[in-house]
């Protein structure tokens, strides 16, 4: 990827966030609160390792938020990454790292053996339930004894079917009124990350890897806490919920 190409990463940026905002109006939230507890559980200059980090959003909120903290960022991502990597560029606070969390070796790619806190937002849904429990072993494994992971992602509770349907309708029309707006949904921006002469290569390739989207899990807040807590996890439940989406906390 060829920083200093002119490119407006920041716009960028700005334009990932509508995106994404599109499925979840509540997207900032849940950053406000889990960096609250990022700072109360580990201190104002914690070692992070910001999982599946995309283009970096947790690491740009970490670090306007907590200025003396470091950021690790993990992608397999192309194009996400590029975007990171020009966001970032001289910021000697920030290493990022391309890697396939599906790999048993990933870990040994980063930069340290053990942090302070492990942050990642919806993004592990990608993963089966089996795959995401062997994850969170590593996970624990990586955290340092008094340390926190979290994930705020899409975490269904099947118990509830009126709740969940609706809210699924209510989500429906909002996202159709935003769309009817001028908004972009996840196809959409990638159709015009596809045009843009810097980021065309890297979408390319990223498409090649993924396809049009995952078929992962999307299991409860409990089961979160329950398999965090059997992973290696001394506490875990979740800090935060929406309708749809929770964060799950879990110290080691």
């Amino acid at each position: 990827m060829a920083i200093g190409t002119g490119t407006d990463w920041d716009a960028w940026q700005r334009s990932w966030d509508r995106q994404q905002e599109w499925y979840m109006p509540d997207r900032e939230e849940r950053f406000r609160v889990m960096l609250d507890m990022t700072e109360a559980l580990t201190g104002p200059a914690p070692r992070v390792l910001d999982l599946a980090c995309g283009t970096g959003t947790i690491t740009a909120r970490l670090l306007a938020r907590l200025p003396g903290a470091t950021s690790t960022g993990v992608d397999l991502d192309p194009a996400l990454l590029a975007i990171a990597e020009g966001t970032f560029a001289g910021d000697d606070r920030v290493t990022l790292v391309t890697a396939d969390l599906k790999d048993p070796d990933w870990r040994a790619r980063l930069p340290y053996d053990t942090y302070d806190a492990v942050l990642t937002a919806t993004a592990l849904h990608w993963l089966h339930s089996g795959p995401l429990t062997v994850l969170y072993g590593q996970i624990a494994e990586l955290v340092r004894d008094g340390g926190v992971f979290m994930n705020a992602d899409h975490m269904a509770d099947e118990t509830t079917p009126r709740i969940n349907a609706a809210e699924r309708a209510q989500s429906r029309a909002r996202r159709d009124r935003a769309r009817d707006d001028g908004a972009l949904d996840w196809a959409a921006w990638w159709n015009v990350a596809a045009q843009d002469p810097v980021l065309a290569g890297p979408t390319a390739r990223r498409f090649e890897i993924y396809g049009e989207h995952a078929d992962g899990d999307t299991p409860s807040a409990d089961w979160h806490a329950r398999v965090l807590r059997e992973q290696g996890f001394g506490e875990a439940r979740p800090v935060w919920c929406s309708p749809s989406d929770a964060l799950v906390l879990a110290v080691k």
